[in-house]
């Protein structure tokens, strides 16, 4: 495919550039390195959304694509595109960082140039992630992204925050580790990182020695490194510290985007490459994200912490996201990807309310809040309308992407979509208890009666995302109409010879004996293929 333009290119690395501006700023002149992060974060924004005016809903494969050979031996390009499963995870990231730099404005007061070169290269490594196709590419990006946000932890974290940042990045590099050696093998195998080129080869059934134990090896060390990112249960111990510990922009940063690279790398890269084991692997995957669902609110349930409710509150959701995506259906899959956008604004929007609320108190004990409605009105009422979008309250966004989720599961295994159904009632118990003790009741600590409430500035970033939360959830279809075609995709690549198939109904994901003669080396066999009403 020939290049299209160079508008990826920009979007990737304009932070970077505008990090190495804030470089040349007086160190003492904070006011104008903040105005410039803005500036630059905000040009992000909008040039972001050049790619979605570019964007063809009808077209299921990659657009905008740019491809140049960057090392000549091993093969390696320098090859960026953008599908509906990246391209509002790429808006996600590019409108998150505006916010958090704002959220940031008087937090952060030491280090203030560093910290926002941190901030702009960690975005500039996000958005890599999302439109590399290239697997050493995206390697590279992915890593990039690690640097910067353990120094977010580490230096501008709180008491705790050296601890939390070596934890994210031991479980982070051990994932990444076990990828790596993946995408090296797939290289000996096939002779390339493009991963078109190892889509056509891995369908095209002409690689020799594949066999079905090497594909679950492959597809569990790609799926580790991204079960430590969704995270799933049991990998998911870093996640609550690194929350608590880090500052606001960081948890903002952190929830909305970096747990998103990781259900991201499932649809991108375990379903299509490695369909038999997804397949095979699927009855399991779905019981830990049932286990995450329920643990993690349960946890969330009794949490002193605000914020490390809301941490595990994350746990929760992402396993939501999990089991909708292992429902292999268009409807499960489509849900997985709303709420992912969804999780991102309104758990974005929780640990930006908790940040406020330490910046005036100096803790994240809920203890110490109480009766917040009378001196905080305007607050109070933003973090109701945040924690009734993340409960999945109808005509706001965390509903949609549950109720698809939930209804594509039910198309799947019906069991699955009862205990999953469970951890929408278990958000609404720890949410709007931990509501009715921080902003209801009388004022039970005398600072709180003379809290300032939001000004400009926290009144703008607070509506910013309620905007956002109450269009997702009204026009979802905007949303849903750019997705499906690469949820589509995604499911007919899973369909190549000897792969397992989507049953429509009642599936079980069983592979069923038939006739046909079993592929070499595998243990399963080849069954005639009739896509599914949703797949067509």
């Amino acid at each position: 495919m020939e290049n299209q333009g160079y508008i990826l290119s920009v979007v990737t690395f304009f932070p970077a550039l505008g990090a190495v501006a804030v470089l040349l700023l007086n160190r003492d002149d904070h006011l104008w390195i903040r105005r410039l992060a803005l500036v630059v974060s905000l040009a992000e924004f909008v040039l972001s959304l050049l790619i979605l005016n570019g964007f063809s809903a009808a077209m299921p494969d990659y657009q905008l694509v740019e491809r140049h050979r960057w090392i000549a031996s091993p093969p390696i390009d320098y090859h960026l595109g953008v599908d509906g499963i990246s391209l509002f995870l790429v808006l996600l990231t590019t409108f998150l960082t505006p916010i958090s730099v704002m959220a940031s404005w008087n937090g952060i007061t030491q280090r203030v140039k560093e910290f926002h070169v941190m901030l702009l290269v960690l975005e500039t490594g996000m958005v890599g992630v999302f439109l590399a196709w290239d697997l050493f590419l995206f390697f590279v990006f992915w890593e990039v992204m690690l640097v910067p946000m353990y120094f977010l932890i580490g230096v501008w974290g709180h008491e705790r925050r050296i601890y939390a940042a070596i934890k994210f990045v031991l479980y982070t590099m051990a994932g990444s580790v076990l990828m790596l050696v993946a995408i090296l093998w797939l290289y000996t195998q096939t002779g390339t990182f493009n991963l078109l080129e190892i889509h056509a080869t891995l369908q095209s059934g002409s690689l020799p020695g594949w066999t079905a134990s090497k594909e679950m090896w492959l597809f569990l060390a790609f799926f580790s490194a991204f079960a430590i990112k969704v995270p799933l249960f049991p990998l998911h111990t870093w996640l609550p510290d690194a929350h608590v510990e880090a500052p606001t922009a960081g948890s903002v940063i952190l929830a909305g985007v970096l747990l998103k690279m990781g259900t991201y790398g499932i649809l991108r890269f375990c379903l299509p490459l490695f369909p038999n084991a997804s397949r095979e692997a699927a009855p399991w995957i779905a019981l830990l994200a049932i286990i995450a669902v329920i643990y993690g609110a349960l946890v969330a349930m009794v949490q002193p912490d605000f914020k490390k409710l809301v941490a595990y509150s994350s746990v929760s959701h992402m396993g939501m996201v999990v089991l909708g995506i292992f429902a292999f259906n268009v409807v499960g899959m489509q849900g997985a990807m709303f709420q992912m956008l969804a999780h991102g604004v309104s758990t974005g929007g929780l640990f930006l309310v908790a940040g406020m609320l330490y910046d005036r108190r100096h803790t994240h004990l809920i203890s110490e809040f109480g009766g917040l409605a009378k001196p905080m009105p305007r607050i109070s009422a933003f973090l109701l309308f945040i924690c009734l979008s993340s409960i999945g309250l109808p005509m706001l966004n965390g509903f949609v992407g549950e109720f698809l989720i939930l209804a594509g599961t039910f198309v799947a295994n019906k069991t699955w979509a009862v205990f999953a159904a469970s951890g929408v009632i278990l958000s609404a118990v720890y949410l709007l208890w931990a509501y009715q003790r921080v902003v209801f009741g009388t004022v039970t600590k005398e600072k709180n009666a003379k809290l300032p409430d939001a000004d400009m500035r926290e009144r703008l970033i607070l509506a910013l995302v309620c905007a956002i939360i109450l269009v997702m959830g009204v026009a979802s279809p905007l949303f849903t109409t750019r997705t499906e075609e690469s949820m589509k995709h995604v499911l007919r690549q899973m369909e190549r010879p000897g792969a397992y198939l989507a049953q429509p109904v009642g599936a079980d994901l069983r592979v069923r004996p038939t006739s046909a003669e079993p592929r070499q080396g595998a243990h399963t066999q080849v069954r005639p293929y009739t896509a599914p009403p949703e797949a067509r």
